[in-house]
């Protein structure tokens, strides 16, 4: 299986070369959609503008320095937890999945109007470690390329539908430079490694 995941890795990396013009076409397309009109593709699913900044943002924050194939994958997962009914079945629900408290600034006027209230993730409780880390997730402007890189891979997974499938319904996935105790749960499968990240899913 391991072995399996690495040569379809490779293959998404090589593909890509060949096809970098119809990404970029993909995804000028996908900027040119309103969030208020999605569009349905194969899978059944409707992807938005606001789905394609979520994924992208996810892309660039959690595998900026990775390979294009590793950053497939990244998004593959968030894909496959949408499916999954244990999840959110939004792309933005699933990447922002994760308790909440309120500012101080607002926490402190208890007449306040709830929809004044502001709201930040509990630290280190979220499903993504970029969205809780207590950092501001700012892209700056020396790493535009990461960034326009993330939103291409983002507009062609999700409005081409290609690459889908790349992690074999990998929903978990962690750095291969941390051993994360949830690797041992129980029904917790290796899928494999693509990229700098290790993939597991539920048996």
């Amino acid at each position: 299986m391991r072995h399996k995941m690495k040569i379809l890795a490779g293959t998404v990396t090589v593909l890509l070369n060949g096809i970098v013009v119809v990404a970029i076409v993909a995804v000028t397309m996908a900027h040119s959609i309103q969030a208020q009109e999605p569009i349905k593709r194969p899978s059944g699913l409707f992807y938005s503008d606001q789905d394609l900044d979520c994924m992208a943002k996810n892309i660039y924050f959690e595998s900026r320095s990775d390979n294009m194939a590793g950053q497939f994958a990244v998004a593959d997962v968030v894909l496959n937890r949408v499916k999954d009914k244990r999840y959110p079945n939004t792309v933005c629900d699933v990447i922002y999945d994760g308790p909440l408290k309120e500012k101080w600034k607002t926490k402190q006027y208890p007449d306040l109007p709830d929809h004044k209230r502001e709201y930040i993730p509990v630290r280190h409780m979220c499903q993504f470690s970029w969205y809780c880390d207590g950092k501001k997730d700012t892209i700056p402007k020396y790493d535009n390329d990461a960034w326009e890189r993330a939103k291409l891979v983002a507009g062609y997974i999700l409005f081409s539908g290609e690459y889908r499938g790349i992690t074999e319904g990998a929903t978990h996935y962690h750095a291969t430079y941390v051993k994360p105790n949830w690797r041992h749960d129980r029904g917790m499968q290796l899928v494999g490694r693509i990229g700098s990240h290790i993939f597991y899913r539920w048996e």
